[in-house]
């Protein structure tokens, strides 16, 4: 018996995680509005907070709240004054059988996950639909702020609405790719919580376990799907590790040193049932599957050593053929280098040297490291570790990766290197602050793929054009002569004239960037799903007409809000009614630094200039390159050509 409304609130909580995703999933079905369904679920939960404590929790708590969110259903209805010929059978929706609650809750996921949302959104809206948490408690588990995932899942039910999604299963000929995207969230929460990408902690054990709840959902609900299957396999034989994954100050501890007598038994058996169920529901093995049957051959091995790494290394064949992304490539040369020795893992590494999407991925100077340090090439490996500790976004993930280099022994003083020669040249005081801000961005990036401990002396132009394919290969050609401006100052600095000798300056065309047709540009605004830091970007330069660099050198400090414009280096910027309404959302109270910050706190390796970092938020400047690329990745399907817009394109014709 509850005997405090302490009692009566933690009761009514965990009957609300449990009972939530079934609510709103019913809801939605007679609603047809994912958002007016949370309200009216919201509703149900407001009268269960004012009754229970006085009244006692119901035999059936479930049953009564959903009772009473469908009779605020039906009233809504009645009251809006729409489908009044379905009134009748609406209000039959009380008695709803059970047995339709399945095919609810699967449409909710899909729902949830559909792919007219970014990535983003359909991970916070799902862990609020399916997982009942709040945006506080979904921001606490990523490191966000609580009005940025309320934001995002206000924008995931307007864009439903906007689009009008219907609450129905997908049609035969696109349940493939639905489902994709729904095992593509769930793995995604996992991963969250298996191997967090920021914050202090290797994981977040809450995501971990919210993950597979809505996996093994997931297998109820479609039990015919192998894949399903081969996801929850996977989920299951991962997180039996966890306990044997952290040391005793969190530190990780590799896979083949791991305890494996820590290993959690009853998840491994969950783990191969799943794979058997799998099995039984047929058809061509997936990616999921794929991945379940490599965890299948660790958990199959009684030590590191019994591991069947030939094996492993077939399965990552197969699942490079299917699913060629950089980091199961780079999976599989770490499986390689296991099963046919370092040098044959190394050559397959250093393909993916040259992919931009592998730049500031940590784990691939990590892996090339282990590898250097198996092939005695011990002062090499020293600097993959230093790299690849730099570019760790998680704390835990960074000491460990330095506690490897430290443990490297350190062949002395060799020369002058990368780093420090790099911040000496930036401390300067005979350059302005645009240009070293200019300069700062070049080197930051050879900092971040050359590493801090490369020395000049034997850093040759071929490695720094290798850099500049990379980073810049499709920039325009501005962009291009900008960095290798930058380079070519640096060297004459620094004694090493010859770094920009691979790099010829480009020619820049002087014909005028075409505006964005006005269909596309219309398009463009009506793009459901876009972040309010690009819609901002976006629609200021379109109502401005000022160059990108000098809307993205804008600080608060800077702006005129009530006169609508600004004034930076000076270049006078004016704009409309649109970007005044955006500016101000975006600012949310900030009175210093940056207008447009990058998504995160910049990392101790790159650390800009002061006047590049908002003192209230310790976030840097939104970089060129990024705002590039997002646009470009933004309006890739409005473009004819498929390649996406340029910014500068945003310009409205003089």
């Amino acid at each position: 018996m509850i005997t405090t409304v302490t009692d009566a609130h933690r009761t009514i909580d965990a009957v609300w995680k449990l009972e939530s995703a079934r609510i709103v999933a019913a809801l939605t079905r007679m609603v047809h509005d994912v958002g007016l369904a949370e309200e009216l679920a919201q509703d149900a939960l407001v009268a269960a907070l004012e009754q229970w404590p006085a009244t006692g929790v119901p035999d059936n708590p479930g049953a009564w709240l959903t009772a009473v969110a469908k009779r605020r259903a039906v009233d809504h209805i009645r009251r809006s004054r729409r489908l009044e010929e379905r009134h009748g059978r609406l209000a039959r929706e009380l008695e709803h059988p059970p047995e339709a609650e399945q095919d609810d809750l699967l449409r909710l996921m899909f729902v949830s996950c559909h792919p007219v949302l970014p990535t983003d959104a359909r991970v916070a809206l799902t862990l609020r639909l399916l997982g009942g948490l709040t945006a506080a408690e979904i921001a606490r588990a990523f490191l966000t702020a609580e009005p940025v995932i309320a934001r995002r899942i206000a924008a995931a039910k307007r864009t439903l609405a906007e689009e009008r999604i219907p609450f129905d299963l997908p049609a035969a000929d696109e349940l493939a790719g639905r489902l994709s995207s729904v095992l593509e969230v769930i793995y995604l929460i996992f991963n969250e919580g298996y191997a967090a990408t920021s914050g202090d902690d290797l994981m977040r054990p809450s995501l971990c376990h919210e993950a597979l709840r809505l996996g093994r959902l997931m297998a109820v609900l479609a039990p015919r799907e192998a894949e399903v299957h081969g996801l929850v396999a996977l989920m299951e034989i991962q997180a039996s590790r966890s306990a044997a994954r952290t040391g005793p100050s969190g530190e990780p501890v590799r896979l083949h040193e791991q305890n494996r007598g820590r290993w959690d038994r009853l998840l491994i058996r969950r783990g191969f049932t799943a794979m058997l169920r799998a099995r039984e529901a047929g058809g061509p093995p997936g990616p999921y599957l794929l991945q379940a049957a490599i965890a299948v051959c660790h958990a199959q091995a009684a030590t590191a050593e019994d591991t069947d790494w030939a094996q492993i290394a077939t399965l990552y064949e197969a699942l490079v053929r299917l699913l060629p992304t950089p980091v199961v490539r780079l999976n599989r040369a770490v499986a390689v280098g296991m099963a046919h020795g370092p040098a044959a893992g190394l050559a397959l590494v250093d393909e993916l040297g040259g992919d931009p999407r592998m730049q500031d991925y940590h784990l691939l100077p990590g892996v090339r490291g282990d590898l250097l340090l198996r092939l005695g090439r011990s002062a090499e490996a020293r600097q993959e570790f230093e790299r690849a500790a730099a570019l760790a976004g998680n704390a835990a993930e960074q000491q460990f990766l330095r506690r490897r280099a430290e443990a490297i022994a350190d062949p002395g003083p060799s020369g002058t290197t990368l780093g420090p020669a790099a911040e000496a040249f930036l401390a300067r005081t005979d350059l302005d602050a645009p240009t070293l801000r200019s300069y700062g961005q070049t080197l930051r990036r050879l900092r971040r793929t050359l590493g801090d401990g490369a020395r000049l002396d034997e850093l040759t132009a071929e490695r720094v054009a290798a850099v500049f394919a990379t980073a810049w290969g499709t920039a325009a050609a501005n962009t291009w002569n900008r960095h290798r401006a930058a380079v070519r100052s640096f060297g004459a600095w620094s004694g090493t004239p010859g770094l920009a000798d691979g790099l010829d300056r480009r020619t820049v065309s002087r014909t005028p960037a075409a505006p964005i047709p006005g269909p596309q540009l219309a398009a463009l605004w009506e793009r459901p799903g876009a972040a309010l830091r690009e819609r901002t970007l976006w629609l200021l330069l379109h109502e401005s007409g000022a160059a990108v660099g000098a809307a993205l050198a804008l600080d608060v400090q800077d702006l005129d809000l009530p006169g609508r414009r600004a004034g930076t280096g000076g270049t006078a910027l004016s704009w409309g009614e649109g970007t005044a309404r955006l500016l101000e959302a975006l600012l949310a109270g900030r009175t210093a630094g940056p207008v447009f910050l990058a998504d995160r706190r910049p990392g101790p390796a790159r650390t800009p200039a002061a006047a590049d970092l908002c003192p209230q938020t310790g976030r840097s400047r939104l970089s060129y390159e990024r705002a590039e690329y997002l646009f470009k990745q933004a309006t890739r399907q409005l473009d004819p050509d498929g390649g996406g817009y340029t910014l500068r394109r945003l310009r409205p014709r003089a």
